[in-house]
């Protein structure tokens, strides 16, 4: 039976059902994709726990259809609870200490300014919560509305015009201020009543002001001298001059970052930035790749050294023009030079150039891959298969060289493990600087193409194997999830699940007695996190882990989900049994493709066959879920257990740490066979649904 729906008077809504969920669908996806990139930038450990913003998301937008049945007033608390966040925020940023030491620039300790981590931690995931709960609410109460899958459409439309609309503001590089006043003026749309005016004036100064504070608070953000913000980072730049010589500090999400300065300086007080060209001492340097350019100051070196050509090869735009603007060498002007933006995997990956020495220089990144929780931007560099791409690259007589902050002895034997399987003999390592230091290793095509200072003695006993394309975790010592994640992720759940009882209405527990008959719904929406994750993952591998692809990627979900809605409305679908029997054929089908088989493909023929091993599982399953949802006798209650499964897929998309990325198909598959045993006999029969 249909839970009641506490339905708010016509009269004190401004726009129509439709316009209102598509709104709302939008808002609630603008408002996720902008917290886990401003929180990100501004609490240095959501830049390595993007995943912890985006749970708290799902879990509020559960929450919110759960509450929609009895809520009898409009959701101001949304609002409230983002100016509250915004301005606690603001207030105590998390960042990396920088201290006394200039030198000290890579985030070499986690020594932070601000509030600990058990403290700002918990409050975002309870903000975002809070905060997602809002249009969770209102896109719930649209949802009772209208005919099941008329409501999924529109709440499909505003989640893709959601996900435009932010990326549209990444690519013009928009400040957080331009983020905020369209999430005010949605929030006004959405809440300010249409008559009424006492509930106007009321309804008004709930929403506008908080909406002040916070755009206030932004402003002065947006506005701070030095400030810019790329498609990855809230870049903050500073100059200052040293004994003459003026260089350019650079932080990201609030971690000292880079420094661009004159190669001159930075070889004489550094002197390990010239060890790859000692190492390859006979080397022509008739073309080199800099993978990880930056702000240019390792191109300028290579300039220094003789590069006759260089490809600099740099994945933030941002970066890339503080370097073409502010880089006192001004190697970016440079004729012998060629900028890309682009991933440097994909790159290697695309281009049939040969080189006399591949470097790759300090590309750590600040960040991870958003949507997928393990996957930082450089993963895919590190792997066993990328170090063999490199030396196919490789012109006779040419090198292959990295060096970094690594901090941490294992890890540089791994990487060093790691070229020796590729090139067959052991590399150069230098460790300058102690364990703290930076390490340069440096390869030859053939041993007799390096010089090392002395021989690497192999590596230590306790060692972990190289990384691959298919547990690409080269900062994770073995194959364990880390405990800080366990009992993060236990306590996640903990709070959910008293939250969800406390929440859906008939006391206490009764959410899980409305969502008990939607077990398999559950399950689904579990599945599909991970199917999503797999997605990321793989498009990252074979196109990038560029911004771009992530968000076409995420499009094409939302488009494949579209999809598969109107094909169940508009045609005679085959019967559950059947879909069903798809779905793990099309899982069995990207078990056994390998991703080695498609980098070998022509770039048009890989995007065919990768868009389609990744998203007919995912057409498959949302035809399920579209012929289930659309049974349903309390669709909030169902959509909600949906959503609330997405967030439990999302705290095992960690297990990636253990089985692999590939490994994540098989406990996808172990879910929906969970939610086939879970359907109702009833709904495995064949039907059609007419889609108004």
């Amino acid at each position: 039976m249909a839970a009641p729906t506490a339905e708010i008077p016509p009269s004190s809504v401004l726009l129509g059902v439709r316009p209102r969920l598509v709104l709302a669908s939008a808002l609630m996806l603008f408002v996720e994709l902008a917290l886990i990139r401003w929180t990100g930038s501004n609490v240095v450990h959501l830049s390595y726990f993007s995943n912890f913003v985006l749970l708290g998301s799902f879990l509020g937008i559960g929450l919110g259809f759960l509450r929609s049945s009895r809520a009898r007033v409009q959701p101001f608390y949304s609002p409230i609870a983002l100016a509250a966040l915004v301005l606690f925020v603001e207030t105590y940023p998390v960042t990396v200490d920088r201290g006394q030491d200039a030198t000290v620039i890579y985030f070499t300790s986690l020594s932070t300014t601000g509030p600990p981590t058990w403290v700002v931690l918990p409050i975002v995931f309870a903000a975002a919560a809070v905060i997602m709960a809002g249009p969770g609410e209102i896109v719930g109460r649209c949802f009772a509305q209208l005919p099941r899958l008329a409501a999924y459409r529109f709440d499909l439309i505003g989640s893709l015009i959601g996900i435009t609309s932010f990326t549209g503001l990444s690519f013009l590089g928009a400040p957080p201020v331009w983020w905020g006043l369209i999430v005010s003026l949605a929030f006004a749309l959405l809440l300010v009543p249409g008559r009424r005016p006492v509930a106007v004036v009321l309804a008004a100064v709930l929403v506008v002001a908080p909406a002040a504070l916070m755009l206030t608070a932004l402003r002065t953000e947006s506005e701070t001298p030095g400030a810019s913000w790329s498609p990855y980072y809230k870049i903050q730049t500073s100059t200052r001059d040293w004994y003459g010589n003026p260089i350019v500090d650079i932080s990201a999400n609030g971690v000292p970052h880079q420094q661009a300065m004159p190669a001159e300086l930075r070889i004489r007080a550094e002197p390990q930035y010239g060890l790859p060209y000692e190492r390859s001492a006979h080397n022509a340097l008739g073309n080199v790749l800099v993978v990880g350019a930056g702000s240019g100051t390792d191109v300028a070196i290579a300039l220094r050294a003789g590069a006759r050509h260089v490809d600099a090869v740099e994945i933030d735009p941002g970066l890339l023009a503080i370097g073409r603007n502010q880089n006192p060498d001004r190697p970016y002007a440079d004729p012998r030079v060629t900028t890309h933006v682009d991933d440097g995997r994909a790159f290697l990956s695309r281009t049939d150039n040969r080189y006399d020495l591949i470097l790759f220089a300090l590309p750590d990144s600040l960040t991870l891959v958003q949507g997928a929780s393990s996957l930082r931007l450089e993963s895919y560099l590190f792997t066993q298969q990328a170090f063999d791409s490199a030396r196919a690259h490789l012109n006779a007589g040419g090198a292959f060289a990295m060096y970094n902050y690594y901090r941490e002895a294992w890890l540089i034997d791994r990487l060093a493990l790691t070229a020796q399987n590729a090139f067959g003999h052991a590399p150069c390592v230098d460790v300058v600087g102690g364990a703290l230091g930076q390490a340069v290793i440096t390869v030859g095509l053939t041993a007799a193409d390096q010089t090392c200072a002395t021989a690497w003695p192999g590596p230590a006993a306790n060692t972990p194997e190289p990384a691959t394309d298919g547990r690409p975790f080269l900062y994770l010592f073995g194959a364990t999830i880390p405990e800080l994640y366990l009992v993060t992720i236990g306590l996640i759940l903990a709070v959910s699940v008293v939250a969800v009882a406390f929440v859906g209405g008939g006391g206490i527990g009764g959410s899980y007695r409305r969502m008990r008959p939607y077990a398999d719904l559950f399950l689904l929406g579990a599945g599909f996190l991970l199917l999503q994750t797999k997605s990321i993952a793989g498009f990252a591998l074979l196109f990038g882990t560029t911004w771009v692809v992530n968000a076409i990627v995420f499009a094409g979900v939302l488009v494949a989900v579209l999809a598969a809605v109107l094909v169940t409305g508009r045609f005679r679908t085959p019967p559950m049994k059947i879909m069903y029997a798809v779905l793990f054929g099309g899982l069995l089908l990207s078990w056994l493709v390998p991703e080695s088989w498609l980098l070998g493909m022509p770039l048009l023929l890989r995007g065919v066959v990768a868009v389609v091993l990744a998203f007919l599982p995912i057409f498959a399953a949302n035809i399920v879920f579209a012929k289930r949802f659309t049974d349903t006798a309390d669709g909030t209650a169902a959509f909600g257990a949906n959503l609330l499964g997405a967030m439990v897929g999302g705290c095992l998309e960690y297990l990636a740490l253990l089985v692999g990325f590939p490994g994540l198909l098989i406990v996808a598959a172990v879910l929906y066979a969970g939610a086939f045993a879970l359907a109702p006999r009833g709904t495995l029969t064949p039907s059609r649904t007419t889609l108004p």
